[in-house]
């Protein structure tokens, strides 16, 4: 969906705008029912299945790429990985999408935050969730006691959504991904690495280094086809350095005579993200032989994605995409049968 912005004595130039997937009061009736279900199930692991089911049901509706690649997954780890895509998503909503004030929003991460705390000092999702833990939060709390993920990394990931309410400004590539980048990627990286498990124990550090490589290769490829609806945000993601290098101290996405400008920086770190790509792949072997797929396809799909931005000429109005049929064709075609079967279970 675009909105056409117009400024004065100016052309306008299409760009993207938010859309609503699910509204919060939406959100919050899904995990009711889910919370009812886990509640009056009559095993923790009944329990937990359900939490894992709903979650499946968020990242389906969510994101088709990762969907996708996940499929390729055992199923316990599959699991895990469906539960913390859902426990992400909701705080991004609640910062990019529901329309709420900027207290609202501090309001509702500082309560996610210390229902998180809470989920921490319990044993085990029921009691999480007898604890008024909202229920994705609760499995959460399980896949970090299950896979030992250390809970500092979610603390970082919610103080990157904090800054997001109120934007700031960044000076450099390493300032964005440090200040940045390292709370809204790399750690969710990090979540990932812990459940796909490395090939062997001395390998784990590699599989870390892989995974903040392609946490940070994810978030530019994002930032940079989204540049016009994240300045709709009042977010700046591309760098300031790079920016005044091309004149554009004040750049605006929606002004046609700072496209050109734009575009190129957007080029440049787009080659940035590639590198990453391509140095998460030189590290594949680190990972489990079980998780290689997957995170092999995400790698393709991704870079795909990252190289139509950098051989994008169609303008920043233009938000890059990659087919269906594209992610098909880097997935192995003796698996194809899993993901008609996964939609269908869905």
């Amino acid at each position: 969906m675009t909105t056409a912005v117009t400024e004065p004595n100016q052309t306008a130039v299409s760009l993207p705008s938010s859309e609503v997937v699910w509204t919060e009061a939406e959100w919050r009736a899904f995990e009711q029912q889910t919370r009812e279900a886990a509640l009056n199930a009559a095993s923790e692991e009944t329990a937990w299945n359900f939490v894992v089911r709903a979650s499946r049901r968020v990242m389906r509706r969510y994101t088709t790429s990762f969907f996708i690649v996940s499929r390729f997954l055992p199923r316990l780890k599959r699991d895990q990985v469906e539960v913390i895509y859902a426990t992400v998503r909701y705080p991004d909503e609640v910062v990019d999408t529901f329309p709420l004030s900027s207290d609202e929003r501090t309001q509702r991460l500082n309560d996610w935050r210390n229902a998180y705390e809470v989920a921490l000092n319990c044993n085990n999702l029921q009691e999480s969730l007898r604890a008024e833990v909202p229920c994705f939060l609760a499995g959460f709390a399980e896949v970090v006691r299950r896979a030992d993920i250390p809970p500092e990394h979610y603390r970082s990931f919610l103080k990157a959504m904090e800054m997001d309410i109120a934007p700031r400004r960044f000076d450099t590539m390493d300032a964005l991904i440090q200040s940045y980048v390292y709370g809204s990627a790399t750690v969710v990286g990090y979540f990932l690495a812990y459940v796909y498990g490395a090939q062997k124990p001395d390998d784990f550090n590699r599989t870390l280094n892989a995974a903040q490589d392609l946490g940070i290769a994810l978030q530019l490829t994002n930032f940079l086809r989204d540049v016009g609806e994240d300045q709709h945000r009042d977010r700046v993601y591309l760098p300031r350095d790079l920016l005044d290098a091309e004149g554009l101290t004040a750049a605006d996405a929606r002004d046609p005579a700072h496209q050109e400008g734009i575009v190129r920086v957007v080029k440049a770190m787009a080659q940035e993200a590639d590198r990453y790509y391509r140095r998460a792949a030189e590290n594949l072997d680190a990972f489990a032989a079980d998780s290689r797929i997957a995170i092999q396809a995400c790698i393709d799909v991704y870079g795909r994605l990252n190289r139509r931005i950098i051989e994008n000429e169609r303008g920043l109005g233009y938000r890059e995409s990659v087919s269906l049929r594209e992610k098909w064709q880097v997935l192995p075609a003796s698996k194809y049968w899993k993901i008609p079967l996964a939609y269908l279970l869905s």
